[in-house]
């Protein structure tokens, strides 16, 4: 009798109500993992996820979504069960690789819903192929730009830093400056990733218990090898070449709307974001902090649906 792995892909996607599945492409030059399910008459939704997560962090809004419409969450090149290649990992690259696959399914127009990392190439994804992009959402994070080349290495006065988060506006994004060292944090995280990602949840989410453990054990073990904590790390290295493209794009001319935590983002998104396109829309996602799908997955699908067409 075989056993089945049930932190697998394949159990994941099995789990979850509507038909998924998980599967593989190769596009472009690179293999991706995705998991794809649903119908329905809406239009196609693509689901990118961030650091240090898979397509997994979609699990609590993918059911509900794919009553409407055909729902596939990607690992990013470098993430999950997709290939880790040697470069690629601006968002300029990665968006191309989610259009070729776009394009291997059939699909010529998608939506697209982006967490963190993910968000960066959905921007990315809209400002390259405005043709193939119906409707952005973007989840807490927006695309690297100018000004993220302030960020100070020192925390300020107002700076979470800590476990105790009543007296402070924001986090300091301490790990931004770790993931630039080469050759470090694989030989310090290799085989015990959990100390980073369990700190990261723990302090960036409102209720740490909303990313429950087999959700950590699929994180943990995502990034549980030198390759991959390599590979997530180089979507920050290439941070100054995507501040670079960013540069080129111009306003985004589909709609966009940009989803913040109230303990996380919302207030730097609202700032900053109607400059970045000519149809934008900023809305706070209360009670959470940074994991918007896992914290607060009803109010995100709410948010979503009322968007998407």
């Amino acid at each position: 009798m075989t056993t089945v792995d049930p932190l697998s892909d394949t159990a994941l996607a099995h789990s979850l109500d509507g038909g998924f599945t998980s599967r593989h492409a190769d596009v472009d030059g690179v293999r991706l993992h995705y998991v794809s399910g649903g119908g329905g008459d809406g239009d196609p939704l693509i689901l990118l996820g961030g650091w240090p997560q898979t397509w997994w962090q979609w699990n609590k809004v993918m059911p509900a979504l794919a009553r409407r419409r055909r729902v596939i969450a990607v690992d990013l090149r470098g993430m999950g069960s997709s290939a880790r290649p040697e470069g690629g990992y601006d968002k300029r690259t990665m968006a191309r690789d989610v259009h070729a696959l776009a394009e291997h399914l059939g699909l010529a127009r998608v939506d697209i819903a982006g967490h963190d990392i993910g968000a960066m190439v959905a921007y990315a994804h809209a400002a390259l192929f405005p043709e193939a992009t119906g409707r952005v959402c973007l989840l807490d994070v927006p695309h690297p730009d100018g000004d993220w080349s302030s960020f100070t290495l020192l925390p300020g006065p107002h700076q979470y830093v800590g476990p105790d988060r009543a007296s402070v506006s924001g986090s300091y994004l301490w790990w931004f400056a770790l993931n630039q060292v080469q050759g470090l944090p694989e030989a310090l995280l290799e085989g015990r990733y959990r100390l980073l990602s369990d700190w990261l949840f723990d302090h960036s989410a409102k209720d740490p218990a909303s990313i429950d453990e087999r959700s950590r054990q699929v994180y943990g073990r995502a990034y549980s090898t030198a390759d991959a904590i390599r590979s997530g790390n180089a979507w920050y290295r290439a941070f100054n070449t995507d501040i670079e493209h960013e540069r080129d794009y111009g306003k985004v001319e589909a709609p966009l709307l940009a989803l913040g935590g109230d303990e996380s983002n919302y207030a730097y998104l609202r700032d900053m974001m109607p400059s970045k396109g000519v149809d934008v829309r900023v809305a706070e996602i209360a009670g959470c902090g940074h994991y918007l799908p896992e914290e607060q997955p009803e109010a995100v699908v709410d948010a979503l649906e009322s968007f998407l067409r």
